[in-house]
């Protein structure tokens, strides 16, 4: 593979996030932990780190949140020209954080936000896709409802026709597609229908492909993979990862991707005393972005993806914030103080 020109563009919804502190749940929380997230934007976020030019495309009402969530964003690296103002109010989510063998949990308070009652005539797609490398969108704003469903297919109906490939992160939210009248199966497998790179699992094809799938095993799971690319023939990179929670601190993680005639999967490596798993989903994305940007193979892609996994672990927050060296630096042991 050879490098790729051009900078990439993520399209999604940012949101507020508030958690609450360790060993607290909603119900007896007296604070909230105030920072931002969203899946597209840690995407961005994640490739501005690497090195990469990422623009953020995105909708925020007007006033102080708004304002909060773009200056988030920029401040990260990223071009937020396409990031514009509009009427509706702004997305939230609460993070309840768990401990032990509590798992953490996410309530979202999304419906009426300014970007997911936007209309795509709202947005300048063929602006922010000229001389663009890659279009990235994850089918969480098809899941917001019928208006994010078109949002998804005007932003890639609009990659499509500037010749930029697709990455789509499938990002399942069963919550946010049961709360409307949805058919997730036939809207993502149209979506995907159109996509260059997939992040996605044997657990995404059962419900796909309507067969069963199974993720024991390295073959296995290419089971799943070959799959994938007979039913969508445009797809030529599919990533996942396998995680196995131990504690809510201690997970173990492995990485794959797959080519049509290469693959690799990752060495498990343990991640203990995790400070926040969320985001760590979208810092694999870029990961393993970077390494097809830079014309990299099936090992370099799941190798930086699963780096900048792990890492974000030790980071409160949504976002990824750490130099392109550390991930480079990675080597799935923790060490002693860097003086």
């Amino acid at each position: 593979m050879s490098a790729v020109k051009g900078h990439v563009v993520c399209f999604g919804e940012v949101m507020l996030r508030f958690a609450t502190p360790a060993g607290r749940t909603i119900a007896d929380a007296q604070s909230l932990d105030l920072t931002i997230g969203g899946a597209e934007a840690n995407v961005a976020v994640g490739l501005a780190a690497m090195g990469h030019e990422a623009r953020f495309l995105g909708m925020v009402p007007e006033g102080p949140l708004g304002a909060k969530a773009r200056a988030a964003i920029a401040a990260a690296g990223v071009d937020t020209r396409g990031f514009i103002n509009g009427p509706g109010r702004m997305g939230l989510y609460f993070l309840e954080v768990g401990g032990s063998l509590r798992p953490s949990a996410i309530t979202y308070d999304r419906a009426g936000s300014a970007f997911a009652s936007a209309e795509p005539e709202a947005f300048d797609f063929a602006s922010a896709l000229d001389g663009a490398g890659l279009f990235h969108i994850s089918g969480i704003t098809a899941a917001l409802g019928p208006k994010g469903v078109a949002l998804a297919r005007a932003g890639m109906a609009a990659a499509r026709a500037a010749g930029v490939p697709i990455s789509f992160d499938c990002n399942f939210r069963e919550r946010l597609w049961n709360a409307w009248d949805s058919d997730p199966r036939s809207i993502l497998t149209d979506l995907i229908g159109n996509a260059t790179i997939l992040f996605g699992n044997h657990r995404d094809m059962t419900l796909l492909l309507g067969r069963p799938f199974s993720g024991d095993g390295a073959e296995r799971r290419r089971e799943a993979v070959e799959a994938a690319f007979d039913a969508f023939p445009n797809l030529q990179v599919m990533a996942s990862t396998a995680r196995h929670p131990l504690t809510q601190t201690h997970h173990r993680l492995a990485a794959r991707v797959d080519l049509r005639e290469d693959r690799f999967q990752t060495q498990e490596v343990d991640i203990t005393d995790i400070v926040d798993r969320v985001g760590s989903g979208d810092a694999f994305a870029a990961g393993v972005l970077t390494g097809w940007l830079e014309g990299g193979d099936a090992r370099k892609m799941a190798e930086l993806g699963l780096a900048m996994n792990a890492l974000k672990h030790s980071l409160h927050g949504d976002l990824f914030r750490l130099p392109r060296a550390e991930v480079d630096a990675f080597t799935g042991v923790g060490g002693d103080v860097r003086r």
